[in-house]
């Protein structure tokens, strides 16, 4: 009696422990599935997001052929600027170094290629860098994006405001002789809005941290003082 007892307790712990063993090769095989679905479905999503992403920007006109900045001259050595409009380290910089980017591009020594990005708009209560970059994009297809660069840092609001209203954006661009109807439709329609995001964002995959950035084909400069500037490009044209 206690032998066929035994043996049918043995069976029992066989059949649970069969049980289990399927139990779990099912939630393995779930498991997995899931995974794989997440992964399908990451797939896809970052293929439409990546392929959307990078074909919805508008490039102004005079921007380079990566459409990444606006570009100045035609010199042989090439000067990149990442600027910030509510940054107050680089309206300093245009204070002192802008006077001596203008003269080299004047002697056709170097060709300035102004990146406006938007790094700033967790200083700002309404994303005044990405809507003072996307109007400068406008003040360049009205041929002033220069004119209206300095004018803009010129009348820099501080950090940690709401910035500069959309109008007064508007106003600016009139000052330096852009049309108000095309140039404030061009603002209030955000027309180079995805066009910052984009110049932005490649700012960043070049490993730009902070602004003012400054570059004499390629490579940084630390202390981009005017001195220091006509030293790059005189090296970087030999």
């Amino acid at each position: 009696m206690s032998s066929r007892k035994g043996q049918r307790d043995a069976a029992r712990v066989v059949r649970e422990q069969l049980a289990r063993e399927r139990r779990r090769r099912r939630t393995i095989w779930v498991s997995a599935a899931a995974v794989l679905v997440l992964v399908i479905a990451g797939g896809i999503g970052w293929a439409v997001w990546s392929s959307q992403r990078s074909d919805s920007f508008t490039t102004p006109p005079g921007a380079n052929a990566a459409g990444t900045g606006i570009v100045t001259g035609g010199g042989p050595v090439t000067v990149d600027v990442y600027e910030d409009f509510l940054c107050p380290a680089c309206k300093q910089f245009e204070q002192t170094s802008g006077s001596t980017l203008e003269q080299l591009v004047a002697e056709n020594k170097a060709k300035v290629v102004y990146h406006p990005v938007a790094y700033l708009n967790r200083f700002s209560t309404t994303d005044y860098s990405t809507r003072s970059s996307a109007a400068s994009g406008c003040a360049a297809a009205g041929g002033k994006y220069h004119e209206y660069a300095k004018a803009l840092f010129a009348q820099q609001p501080p950090e940690g405001s709401a910035g500069l209203t959309d109008d007064k954006l508007i106003d600016i661009g009139t000052s330096v002789g852009l049309d108000r109807g095309s140039f404030g439709s061009c603002v209030k329609d955000k027309t180079y809005r995805t066009w910052t995001e984009h110049v932005t964002e490649d700012a960043s995959q070049s490993n730009v941290t902070g602004t003012p950035t400054v570059k004499v084909n390629g490579q940084p400069v630390e202390n981009p003082t005017p001195d220091a500037l006509t030293a790059a490009v005189a090296a970087a044209g030999k």
